[in-house]
């Protein structure tokens, strides 16, 4: 289709054209020996031309043809390279988010954990203490309890030696403590 393009216009291109106002322009208007000649000229071109210039110009249209290939082909790698990277980095993504929500579980469980840890440590601490309080109370009301029992001992002791006017000795009085610490031990205790 170029080449037949490319003639035409060629053709056109030799057909002498006369300014001359008294006959009309045509094609066909002239004399046969300058057609003869044009057309001899005109194939002349097309064979030199053929030869040196169609040949360059058609193998740099081919090299043109092969770089737009070449290029449309480079592009569709890297758009499906691209593609595979945006998948590619899209899965990376969805697992980092996937991984990140794993470890704010994991962290919420051991923080459950360490509450409950806590926890259970306070309460058994607590107990201890009220374990120690309750030691401490029942030690402090035993010492209380000896101490009342040792002044009700002496005040014992002491009425009943104004009672019998006379003066104790020192084994007699030791007799009644001991007498009177059983007599009161006896006796059951409330608490």
């Amino acid at each position: 289709m170029k080449k037949l393009l490319t003639f035409a216009f060629l053709a056109l291109a030799a057909i002498p054209v006369y300014a001359a106002e008294e006959a009309p322009l045509s094609p066909f208007a002239g004399n046969l020996g300058n057609a003869i000649w044009t057309l001899g000229i005109f194939v002349i071109v097309v064979l030199v031309l053929g030869k040196f210039a169609w040949g360059p110009v058609l193998s740099l249209l081919q090299e043109r043809e092969r770089f737009i290939h070449k290029s449309l082909s480079d592009a569709k790698h890297d758009r499906d390279e691209a593609e595979a990277r945006l998948k590619d980095y899209a899965n990376k993504l969805q697992s980092a988010q996937a991984e990140a929500v794993a470890i704010i579980e994991e962290a919420r469980r051991d923080a459950e954990r360490l509450r409950e840890d806590l926890r259970e440590r306070a309460k058994s601490e607590a107990d201890t203490m009220v374990k120690n309080a309750e030691r401490q109370i029942e030690l402090q009301t035993t010492r209380a309890v000896q101490q009342i029992r040792q002044e009700a001992v002496d005040l014992s002791v002491t009425i009943a030696s104004k009672l019998l006017e006379r003066n104790i000795t020192k084994e007699d009085n030791e007799k009644l403590i001991a007498d009177t610490l059983k007599q009161i031990e006896s006796v059951p205790r409330s608490h």
